[in-house]
């Protein structure tokens, strides 16, 4: 019985025993038959291709008009170690679960920065699916001929990646593209990729038949586009804007059964019109801003149960406008409100900006129940019809009212409003109280009226705590700046600039920690030196031209050693023409960081804006002297500096320390009380364009070196007290006669070829041809500002300028 028993006992447990080795080594069997998901070349490739760049961090990610994109751009490959054995857990990188091979890399705004090379590592990832380098700096290498090496390659995105050169043809051969985005940044020019003939579309619509979304904005397309792209049926999403295309366009394409969207945009010489639009098509966006595009709009239009926008301002369409639409209506001659826009009752949208529209805005546009956007801008409009009382359900959010004949007391409908732009009008009385009432407003602009009385102290309200931009500029408007600013934590900008304010500057502007702009210009404020804004770690303007300041432009602070400035991101200063007086000690500029750093001159550094945080198309704006004239910024280049402290009572010698300020572009110290010698250290300003140190009692030579300044396009040193030659630079030789004179111990080869001899011509010529004389160099001055611009900050300021036309969206 007990041998029973134990012979069963040890039937079972060898039993078990067995069972156990069969489950492990069937978990063996499984195991040897999945491979690691990370292969070693493949591994390899990777880490060869991250060696080949570098990491270069840009200070924002643009789009490609140049705009700013809410998008963070971080170093991805950082993931990318020898410790990290398993590529298919590096970020960006996705593996095939079952071969273990690469087939998808994401990289875009990962800092990526250096010449990607013709044969680089990357085309030995021969399973990839998906690539994405979007949003890097390939510092202008020739776009690579072999990525069609990668053939099985679905999605292709290059987008604003720096690459230069025509696209080759051979990446037409990426027969399983479903989607190739190429499209570069309008903001260089010419454009940095090309396509050399209309065969490359030709290609496009016959090997790329699977292809449904296309992208190449930005890339130099000048020749017309053939018809065979209309046979892309698979086609869902077309955009070609800013390509320099002309000829007429294939209005076949407009039909193409699948296509959603499709952009044209600011193709100038691109002529076309649109079909007859079928009811099954699947049309959602349709955008030819900026194109020749003509002839009627189709009553048709209104069978497109999918479209959501339509956008044909600056276009050449004429006719009437379908009463099946409605919503952008800007730029089309409209000389009256359309009567069919009364039943628009679910209308959210409506633009009809930039027309001929005459008289008073109709009460019932305000009964529009849904409506919530409303652009009005740029007409002759001069009332309101009806009530001037906000009207009780009205969902206005955005209002522009601004460049019209708008006279008379303002009119709010809404007190929803977040967004109103009021100005360039004929507005009068005070600022009404429904300006307070507002409940949540992010940008009040009510510039270039006729209000008058006082700002109203209730503004600090619960409207100060969301406001952003507070613009009364160019009004009537009296008495102090009121201390409302205590919960202003939001605001960005303000400008109160030519009113008739006085008193002293509230201490609760100390309170504004976003603050980037202050401008008090040409007002009656009688304040020394607010050394106590020092303290807005943001602030990068401040303009306090025209007022009656006084005192120092310096104090002490224990906290540092010497005397110092106080105003770290501090990029504009202009606080000419009041009182300011003493001397600068030479240590002055030593604490000027936001001027003192020098970047690096890299496409990263593209073309941003001081205040560019908005939609609608609004932006900060300042007018500064530069170059002997006024001159008015519309937007504000954040590369752009500035010092201005002329028509003030400061003497002493000019602190040798401002040889520091490397990113410098203008210095104005002209009409005040320097004397000594003009510092040599001014050579160091290799980005300086405008220099004015006229009228002061500077004394000796003109530093030689101040010659070698290549950027350096006008200079007036005029009626001082200077001696000796003038510089052999090319860019002093340039000058007028007005930039030397009244330095009777001046000499000098360019003297004589610019001016004569001053000292004798001073003797001989009669004050009549001394007042003709003046007149022709003020001409001259004129010209030379306008045409002399561009030395020095060429990248910079001139596509600031193209872009800064663009109106308001």
């Amino acid at each position: 019985m007990i041998g029973s028993y134990y012979s069963s006992l040890s039937f079972f447990l060898r039993t078990i025993v067995l069972l156990l080795f069969s489950i492990l080594n069937l978990f063996n069997t499984f195991a040897s038959l999945t491979p690691d998901l990370c292969h070693q070349d493949q591994r390899d490739t990777l880490l060869d291709f991250k060696n080949e760049l570098k990491i270069q961090k840009p200070d924002e990610v643009l789009d490609f008009e140049g705009y700013p994109m809410n998008v963070t751009s971080y170093p991805k490959t950082d993931s990318w170690t020898n410790t990290n054995s398993d590529c298919c857990n590096w970020e960006g990188v996705t593996c095939d679960t079952s071969s273990g091979k690469v087939i998808g890399l994401d990289l875009s705004c990962s800092c990526l920065h250096g010449r990607l090379e013709p044969n680089t590592s990357l085309f030995r990832l021969q399973h990839l699916q998906t690539l994405n380098l979007a949003y890097n700096n390939f510092t202008f290498s020739p776009f690579p001929a072999k990525f069609h090496k990668l053939v099985s390659l679905q999605r292709l995105n290059l987008s604003q990646t720096s690459l230069t050169g025509q696209i080759p043809t051979e990446i037409l051969q990426l027969t399983s593209l479903v989607s190739l985005d190429l499209s570069s940044s309008f903001s260089f020019s010419p454009s940095l990729l090309a396509i050399e003939s209309p065969l490359f579309f030709r290609l496009l619509a016959k090997n790329l038949r699977s292809l449904r979304a296309l992208d190449m904005s930005g890339v130099n397309i000048s020749f017309e586009i053939p018809h065979e792209v209309s046979s892309m049926w698979s086609l869902r999403s077309l955009r070609l804007e800013g390509c320099n295309m002309f000829g007429e366009f294939p209005n076949s394409v407009f039909l193409i059964p699948n296509l959603e969207s499709i952009r044209l945009d600011h193709n100038p010489n691109l002529r076309g019109y649109l079909p007859d639009f079928l009811i099954n098509n699947s049309l959602q966006i349709l955008s030819l801003v900026g194109t020749s595009f003509s002839g009627n709009i189709p009553d048709s239009i209104g069978k497109l149960k999918h479209l959501t926008s339509l956008t044909i301002q600056e276009s050449n369409f004429s006719g009437k406008i379908p009463s099946s639409i409605g919503k952008q209506l800007q730029c089309c001659n409209i000389t009256e409100f359309p009567e069919f826009l009364r039943d628009q009752a679910n209308l959210q949208t409506l633009d009809i900006s930039n027309n001929k529209i005459q008289g008073q805005v109709p009460n019932w546009l305000w009964r529009l129940q849904g409506l919530e956007v409303l652009f009005l801008s740029s007409n002759s409009l001069s009332g309101f019809n009806g009530s001037l009382n906000p009207l009780p359900g009205s969902q206005i959010d955005v209002l522009d009212l601004s460049s019209n004949a708008f006279q008379g007391p303002l009119f709010l409908p809404s007190t929803v409003i977040r967004y109103l732009f009021a100005s360039k009008n004929n507005f009068t009385g005070e600022i009404p109280p429904s300006v307070c009432e507002l409940t949540s407003p992010s940008i009040l602009d009510l510039s270039n009226n006729n209000f008058n009385g006082s700002i109203p102290r209730c503004l600090e309200t619960q409207m100060m705590t969301s406001i952003s931009d507070l613009n009364l500029h160019s009004n009537s408007l009296t008495g102090s700046l009121p201390d409302i600013f205590t919960n202003a934590e939001r605001l960005r900008s303000i400008d109160v600039s030519h009113n008739r304010l006085h008193g002293k500057l509230p201490e609760s502007l100390t309170l504004c920690s976003a603050l980037e702009v202050l401008n008090v210009e040409s007002n009656e404020i009688n304040d020394t030196f607010p050394f106590h804004l020092s303290s807005l770690q943001k602030l990068q303007v401040l303009v306090l031209r025209s007022n009656k300041l006084h005192g120092m432009l310096h104090h002490h602070d224990s906290s540092v050693n010497g005397v110092w400035f106080g105003f770290p991101q501090l990029k504009i200063i202009d606080v000419s023409h009041n009182d300011f007086s003493g001397a600068l000690p030479s240590d002055y500029f030593m604490n000027w960081t936001a001027i003192t750093s020098k970047k690096d001159d890299d496409y990263t550094q593209q073309v941003s804006y001081i205040g560019d945080f908005h939609d609608y198309g609004y932006y900060t704006s300042v007018v500064l002297m530069n170059k002997g004239v006024s001159m008015a910024m519309q937007r504000i280049l954040t590369i752009y500096t500035a010092i201005d402290f002329s028509g003030n009572r400061i003497h002493g010698q000019v602190p040798e320390s401002i040889g520091l300020l490397k990113e410098l572009h203008v210095l104005n110290l002209s009409r005040n009380a320097f004397t000594g010698h003009i510092p040599s250290s001014l050579a160091n300003l290799t980005a300086l364009e405008s220099l004015d140190v006229s009228q002061n009692k500077l004394s000796g030579e003109i530093p030689p070196k101040l010659g070698d300044l290549s950027s350096l396009g006008w200079i007036n040193v005029s009626h001082n007290e200077l001696v000796g030659p003038i510089p052999q630079g090319t860019q002093f030789q340039r000058q007028n006669c007005s930039s030397y004179e009244g330095n009777t111990g001046l000499f000098g080869a360019s003297l004589k070829d610019i001016c004569g001899d001053i000292r004798e011509s001073e003797i001989i010529e009669s004050s009549s041809e001394e007042e003709e004389e003046e007149e022709e160099e003020e001409k001259l001055c004129w010209i030379a500002a306008g045409i002399g611009f561009a030395p020095g900050i060429v990248l910079g300021l001139t596509i600031g300028y193209i872009v800064a036309s663009y109106k308001q969206e």
